[in-house]
């Protein structure tokens, strides 16, 4: 009969889950709770693994940027880097710095999936409904799919 495995230690767990990929402080405080016996217990690992460095809110935020960047729009980005956690400031920042290239990813995305200027007003809308799905702002959207893109080059 095989013996059964103790469970892991609550530092195991959010190293194993740190080691698969980067995480918000909120978001390995969440999935960590459940196994905590305390919440002191759990806020004192946290805090040793931000000393250490192997917790960073920046790096996290770094990961979704460059993980979304090139399908989604700043939007899109906003409202995940909010859902985990992250402080406006640095929301603001990294934002920021999406909102500047948006019109160029904005329109290599839609080359990748539509690549003509629509024929009609339902193929226009379609391709709309795309974009703006994706986090792209209306006027981004508006300037890609009228194909006056290139105008504000």
């Amino acid at each position: 009969m095989p013996a059964s495995r103790p469970e892991p230690a609550l530092k195991a767990r959010a190293l194993r889950a740190l080691a698969r990929r980067e995480h918000s402080r909120a978001e390995l405080e969440r999935k960590l709770a459940p196994y905590a016996e305390s919440a002191e217990q759990l806020h004192a690992l946290l805090d040793r693994l931000m000393e250490t460095g192997l917790l960073s809110n920046e790096r996290f935020a770094q990961s979704v940027v460059h993980r979304r960047a090139s399908t989604r729009g700043a939007a899109v980005v906003r409202h995940e880097l909010r859902a985990h956690g992250l402080g406006d400031e640095a929301v603001a920042e990294h934002v920021a710095a999406l909102q500047h290239t948006e019109l160029e990813r904005a329109r290599a995305l839609w080359l990748r999936r539509f690549g003509t200027i629509p024929q009609s007003a339902p193929e226009r809308a379609r391709q709309m409904r795309f974009l703006l799905s994706r986090g792209f702002s209306a006027d981004v959207v508006g300037r890609i799919v009228r194909g006056r893109a290139a105008e504000f080059d």
